[in-house]
């Protein structure tokens, strides 16, 4: 799995959105033990502070020492620096595994294999991730051009999940329909560009480059419609597989 963002998160801390309370209540409804949950690449623990509040106990785990470094502290939390395609944990260990944003990074099969071997029977996946924000239409202008033009080949070949809405990532569980939800904001210009800066391609433009993609010219583009006091509505969209495990079936020869 690759490290994007050990170096931006402080920022990633700050200015990722958050995940709405009916993301939550989805996943809830659809169990019925609340003992033990794990959530992969789980960053600053933003996932994991929500599930300690339903859950005896929540395990977390990231590669970036520096993102779990930022993580919110829980006493009923264990954060620990491990892949996601090799699980330290037992067998049949939690009633829930969830990951958001971040499994186009991972090696599938090794995952879903971790996933397979330690979900209780019964147990749940939930995978969450958000596409490309929206706002009123002249920012959407200005937001596809950057995505497209100036940072477009900066992306990691991995982003192409994220575009597709993960609906070309395989899932080998028992499928559980899954809602449209959005992540919905107020914010003001400032905080919309140091989201902006989270992103892992305008660290790669800045590594090869050496400068910063959202410039002079990017910010006066986006003042002329923007002014600084002013907030403007922020949309995304949430794309959610959910499944249980799939239950091993005897053969009768």
């Amino acid at each position: 799995m690759k490290d994007n963002f050990s170096k931006q998160s402080k920022l990633y801390a700050a200015f990722r959105p958050h995940y709405p309370e009916t993301l939550y209540n989805f996943i809830y409804s659809k169990l019925s033990h609340f003992n033990t949950a794990l959530d992969v690449a789980t960053g600053n623990g933003q996932i994991a502070s929500v599930l300690s509040g339903k859950f005896e106990k929540v395990y977390a785990t990231d590669i970036s020492e520096k993102q779990l470094d930022m993580a919110i502290p829980k006493e009923n939390i264990k954060y620990l620096k491990e892949a996601a395609e090799k699980f330290s944990f037992a067998d049949e260990s939690f009633d829930l595994i969830t990951v958001a944003q971040a499994i186009h990074w991972f090696n599938f099969d090794l995952f879903f294999a971790e996933v397979q071997r330690t979900l209780k029977p019964g147990g749940i996946i939930c995978v969450i991730g958000y596409g490309l924000l929206r706002a009123d239409e002249s920012t959407n202008e200005i937001i596809d051009h950057f995505y497209k033009t100036v940072i477009g080949p900066y992306w990691d070949k991995e982003r192409k999940h994220i575009d597709e809405a993960y609906r070309n990532i395989p899932f080998p569980f028992e499928t559980i329909e899954s809602p449209s939800l959005y992540m919905e904001y107020e914010w003001p210009l400032d905080h919309f560009v140091k989201y902006l800066e989270t992103w892992s391609a305008v660290q790669h433009y800045i590594q090869e480059q050496g400068s910063n993609p959202i410039g002079c010219d990017m910010t006066q583009r986006l003042q002329e419609n923007w002014a600084v006091n002013e907030t403007k509505k922020i949309r995304f969209p949430l794309f959610i597989k959910t499944g249980r495990k799939v239950q091993k079936r005897e053969i009768i020869v």
